[in-house]
């Protein structure tokens, strides 16, 4: 069988590295560096990926990569424009090599303060753009991530005499303003190490700190048909990494920064904007959102996949227009943009090749509701002057979902059926559920009232009062008292109005 360098050849790629990025896994490589691949192949762009990795450990992967001189086979799996099943394989062979930051501190000081480097991409984790105390300039590297990039840009800046050579950062770790938080932290350890101002200068007038949002579901190595794709691909690869068809990369920052990097230009569906936010909240609202209110009916319904939500006409529609007319109205970008993307989640959910389950995405409801479902339906309120059906529907299946009890420290819920489910969230969070419905089965007729007045008003849980919501408690409590005579399913579809 011949090697993945022997099916790639060499007609793209192995350009000047003029991109150092921190973080070798699969999301960056089956996203950022499949986008420069194609920028290579187009000749838009001529710039090589050097891979760090940015702590100790992994030599297996890095191994694999150096062997294979960076090449992998990244394949995308979901659905054609016609509604079937549809796979892409690509070879990326933007990646020239991996090193770890530790192993190889020289390599990485070197390529730092080289003329060609560019950019840096990371992705070290909600953790890794963090400020850690006591980091010492001292140490080759640093701990903390921001710390180690402050190590290497006060080399760079040595090195080029404080004269330009600035490099365009492009973060991707899922927090809020992820470039503006590495810059402040970055300029914090400059100071606190004393490194100067006009150091400090030159981080903030000549380097370029862009936030970043990303959307891909990345489902990594195939293991278990390894072989199987070997054989059908007709080389060896032991570094393949599976997604998804569809991938998002909304980047805030100047567009005469995509002189640098034309991402812009390629198939990856890059937007370049003044403001992020927009984005985000879409995202949340319309993808995160769809999941969180629809999942925990769904699983007191007995499914267990977003596909079977998908392949059920009574979700598949409940889902749909609660998107359409409670969801989308609130996003403040142009409507038929979050409309189409809108279409794509919903196709995206209908992906044969992501067993996305359930219980997996009711982690942590409560928290997911307030962030995801909460302003929706705050929103719809205010703009309509009423409230939205199904999005409290939502509300009342989570107060259902959460009737826990507990046996031998663990904490369940019952389905329709009478099946048990695991409830993953704060123990606090928990046992005020448990309390809650406890003493509403000590009520005449367990009233529903009382219970949905004590949950919403709840301060700690909604961060504010849902019980002054006008309407809001009624409503919940009409449908926790429907749920104890009707199907889930039944009371969906009337609220869908598609009862036939």
């Amino acid at each position: 069988m011949k090697t993945i360098q022997q099916a790639a050849g060499t007609d793209h790629g192995r350009y000047p590295e003029r991109i150092l990025q921190f973080g070798e896994g699969n999301f960056l490589r089956a996203f950022a560096d499949w986008m420069i691949d194609d920028l290579n192949e187009k000749g838009l762009y001529r710039g090589s990926i050097c891979l760090c990795q940015p702590i100790p450990g992994n030599e297996k992967l890095r191994g694999i990569l150096n062997e294979q001189d960076g090449d992998y086979t990244v394949i995308m799996r979901g659905m054609n424009d016609e509604g079937s099943a549809a796979e892409t394989e690509r070879i990326v062979t933007s990646v020239s090599r991996c090193i770890n930051a530790y192993d190889d501190y020289e390599q990485l000081r070197r390529l730092f303060c080289s003329e060609d480097l560019e950019v840096i991409i990371s992705n070290t984790t909600e953790a890794g753009i963090c400020y850690r105390e006591g980091e010492r300039l001292e140490a080759r590297p640093a701990e903390c991530f921001p710390a180690k990039l402050t190590q290497l840009l006060h080399d760079r800046y040595e090195k080029f005499g404080g004269k330009g050579h600035g490099l365009l950062f492009l973060p991707v770790e899922l927090i809020d303003d992820n470039g503006y938080e590495l810059r402040k932290i970055i300029l914090r350890y400059a100071r606190e190490w004393d490194l100067g101002e006009d150091f400090c200068r030159w981080i903030e007038d000549e380097n370029m700190f862009a936030s970043t949002l990303v959307d891909r579901i990345v489902t990594g190595f195939p293991a278990d048909e390894i072989e199987s794709l070997q054989d059908r691909m007709g080389y060896r690869d032991q570094a393949v990494v599976t997604c998804e068809s569809f991938s998002l990369w909304v980047i805030e920052g100047d567009p005469v920064w995509q002189r640098i990097l034309p991402l812009g230009k390629g198939d990856g569906g890059v937007i370049w904007t003044e403001d992020v936010r927009p984005y985000k909240m879409r995202k949340v609202r319309v993808l995160n959102g769809g999941h969180t209110s629809t999942v925990l009916a769904g699983i007191l319904s007995g499914h267990e996949l977003v596909l079977d939500l998908m392949e059920s006409p009574v979700y598949e529609t409940f889902l749909r227009d609660l998107l359409r007319e409670e969801v989308i109205p609130g996003v403040p970008l142009a409507r038929e943009e979050v409309e189409q993307f809108a279409r794509d989640v919903l196709q995206r959910f209908r992906n044969p090749y992501i067993r996305h389950r359930l219980l997996d995405i009711s982690m942590n409801s409560c928290a997911k509701f307030v962030t995801r479902c909460l302003p929706s339906l705050l929103a719809y309120q205010q703009r309509e002057g009423s409230l939205p059906d199904r999005l409290v529907f939502s509300l009342a299946a989570l107060i259902r979902f959460y009737r826990a009890e507990q046996a031998d420290g663990v904490w369940t819920g019952r389905r329709e059926d009478g099946s048990a489910y695991p409830i993953r969230d704060s123990e606090d969070n928990i046992a005020f559920f448990a309390d809650a419905w406890a003493a509403a089965s000590q009520e005449p007729d367990g009233d529903m009232g009382r219970l949905s007045e004590r949950i919403l008003g709840r301060v700690e849980l909604w961060g504010m009062d849902l019980s002054a919501v006008p309407g809001l408690p009624d409503q919940v409590a009409g449908y926790l008292e429907r749920m104890k005579q009707e199907k889930l399913e039944e009371i969906i579809w009337e609220i869908s109005g598609a009862r036939s």
